[in-house]
């Protein structure tokens, strides 16, 4: 009987034990039943790529895409030297077998198209010193409107490239003392005709490695037109014997003045935004370079500055010209030969 009470308490301890055990780990689980439906895996979204800084320099901004899809060359090696002033700046010169800047940065233009029809140009100041109304500029006109832009731009390097890829050609504005300075200020760089010739020279060549890769440069800055320097015949020989030997050509931005010697390139003939930029006066004036155009063959307007107003009436003006008769050329494709100076 001893024996069978053991057993029986035993058993009793037994199943108390087991009771505590249940009560802490719980209730055994449940198979999960696995789902046969397979969910498709969506693969990450591609990462877009940072946009480049309107202020990157030449290469930074610009992807392969970009450089290809430029109309007009980038600045070549083969035509630039380093200035022996500016450290790190370039300077245009004249490439193997006398290959000129004039030519290599010219605007496509097929002279077989043109031929017979009067030829019209655009020269556009003004480009560089406001990054939003250069951007404009370049959208809203034709690539065969010409660009002269500010050597006191911050930051043109993107501009530039935009410009290329758009088809405009570049000019350099150089900053030429004007008629009524200092009341019109063109910049603390200005070639002035009361500078020591080492000081002017020093300043030219400033000018001219601000950027590079543009056909030639012009008196025209934002408005101002260097009427007093260019009425110097010793100064502007000096300059446009300076710019001849570099390959470039040069744009006289004073209406109705006599060639001048040396360089290639030729006068404006109309003020485009002058005597005030509104829509009546812009019209007025394209309708005198027209005119201008069928006299001559060719005719060049100035444009002081990218206003709205301006821009809008150049891109109406430049779609019907086909339809008029005449063919919008880039500056380039109307410069002409310097006059032949007479033997001393």
């Amino acid at each position: 009987m001893r024996a069978l009470g053991w057993f029986w308490a035993i058993a009793l301890l037994l199943a108390a034990a087991a009771g505590v055990v249940l009560q802490v780990l719980g209730p055994p689980l449940r198979p999960v039943a696995m789902s046969t439906e397979t969910v498709p895996l969506q693969p990450p979204a591609p990462a877009k790529p940072a946009k480049p800084p309107l202020t990157a320099p030449p290469t930074a901004g610009l992807d392969a895409a970009d450089a290809h899809a430029s109309i007009i060359a980038p600045p070549d090696p083969t035509l630039l030297e380093p200035s022996a002033v500016y450290a790190g700046g370039v300077l245009p010169k004249l490439g193997p077998g006398g290959r000129a800047s004039l030519h290599a940065y010219a605007a496509p233009f097929d002279v077989t198209a043109a031929a017979g029809r009067p030829r019209v140009a655009l020269l556009l100041s003004g480009i560089g010193l406001s990054q939003i109304d250069s951007e404009e500029a370049i959208r809203a006109t034709p690539g065969a409107v010409s660009l002269a832009v500010s050597p006191y731009a911050a930051h043109p390097e993107r501009i530039l490239a935009d410009a290329r890829a758009a088809g405009h050609e570049i000019l350099l504005s150089l900053p030429l003392e004007p008629d009524r300075y200092p009341i019109d200020d063109p910049g603390n760089r200005a070639l002035l005709t009361g500078n020591p010739p080492p000081v002017n020279a020093q300043r030219l060549e400033w000018a001219l490695t601000r950027f590079a890769g543009y056909v030639g440069a012009t008196g025209a800055l934002n408005g101002l037109r260097g009427e007093r320097f260019s009425g110097s015949a010793d100064l502007m020989a000096t300059l446009l014997q300076e710019l001849a030997g570099r390959g470039l050509l040069y744009i006289d931005p004073r209406p109705s003045q006599p060639a001048l010697p040396h360089a290639t390139g030729r006068g404006v003939d109309v003020l485009i935004d002058e005597p005030a930029p509104v829509r009546a006066e812009i019209e007025a004036n394209l309708a005198k370079l027209e005119q201008a155009a069928r006299d001559h063959g060719s005719a060049l307007g100035l444009v002081s500055q990218p206003r709205p107003v301006t821009l809008d009436r150049i891109a109406a003006w430049a779609a019907g010209l086909e339809q008029r008769g005449l063919v919008l050329t880039p500056v380039s494709a109307i410069a002409v030969a310097p006059p032949v100076q007479p033997a001393k």
